[in-house]
């Protein structure tokens, strides 16, 4: 995927005000519009235009956009970091695409950190007289998912400012993270989304939780998988071997003539819940190095006295 430099479309710089950026893309919309226009390729350069419009007439989408920093370059390969928009506070509907045209006519850039990948949308109706609500996506450990907690945590807000340029204001919320949190569950905060005017009350912030990737771990709902390998005469033999689990490591029975590849159960060991999760033991089969002379003899016995192919079931 390549990247999108937004205000080469437009041709404006990075701190072009909102009316600028107003006017540019008015005059560029009449020239490339496929309706009027005899300029070549105007069609696939109006809708190039009105993407890069999208985004720079929408403080919040320009305001997380800039956070992709100002050294790439248009056609530059790309891949939007995975926790990019984590603490990024934006107003209206959480992960909403901003309009089915939109998911037709714009890039895949444009797609992969604004559609329902990104976190980020178009501001939604308010309350009458209320402040809208807000949301943010961020991001914890495993853990904390398992055992739960309270956090405080250092959020971003876009705020565009009297000359029409934007800034990133940061506050803190102490948010209760409880325990067995799944992957994507919301949190709502009451009130401390966007101010009431008058007598309306404040609008709610809703964080949208994601747990990031675990390097021992894989998540699926509340169950999660573990690769355990075995030496090769635990697995033929059966053997007690010590099995990390996130609430602590506990003991566990390995049948004989287990096989890699096969899983095993550890009920309710998985995020808790009602009903809480399991834990899957992926097997594997770790062999032991042949890094010495004795080593290197261990295994030519093997060879000989062991009537042992691995390719029988291959066929002649």
């Amino acid at each position: 995927m390549e990247y999108r430099d937004y205000y080469k479309t437009l041709g404006v710089t990075r701190t072009a005000s909102a009316d600028e950026i107003k006017k540019v893309y008015r005059r560029l919309a009449r020239k490339y519009h496929p309706d009027v226009s005899k300029e070549p390729n105007a069609e696939a350069k109006f809708k190039e235009v009105q993407e890069a419009y999208e985004v720079l007439r929408d403080p919040e989408k320009r305001a997380a956009y800039d956070q992709l920093g100002p050294d790439m370059k248009s056609g530059q390969d790309f891949r939007p970091p995975p926790d990019w928009a984590s603490g990024f506070e934006f107003r209206g509907r959480p992960r909403g695409r901003a309009s089915p045209e939109m998911d037709a006519h714009f890039s895949d850039f444009f797609s992969s950190l604004f559609g329902d990948a990104g976190g980020f949308s178009s501001a939604g109706e308010g309350r009458a007289r209320g402040g809208r609500d807000h949301h943010a996506r961020v991001d914890i450990d495993l853990e904390e998912a398992f055992h739960g907690g309270t956090r405080t945590l250092e959020l971003r807000r876009p705020q565009q400012k009297s000359d029409g340029s934007v800034e990133l204001s940061t506050h803190a919320v102490k948010v209760t993270i409880p325990a067995g949190l799944t992957d994507g569950q919301q949190l709502r905060l009451s009130g401390q989304g966007e101010p009431g005017q008058g007598e309306g009350r404040a609008g709610d912030l809703y964080l949208e939780v994601h747990i990031r990737p675990h390097e021992l771990y894989q998540l699926e709902g509340r169950d999660v998988t573990v690769t355990l390998p075995l030496a090769p005469w635990e697995a033929t033999l059966g053997a007690t071997v010590t099995v990390p689990t996130l609430g602590g490591p506990v003991q566990m029975r390995i049948p004989e003539k287990s096989r890699a590849g096969q899983k095993l159960r550890l009920r309710g060991r998985g995020l808790p819940g009602d009903p809480p999760g399991d834990e899957y033991l992926q097997l594997s089969i770790a062999l032991p190095p042949a890094d010495t002379p004795k080593a290197r003899a261990f295994y030519e016995q093997m060879r000989r006295e062991l009537a042992f192919d691995p390719r029988a079931n291959l066929g002649s």
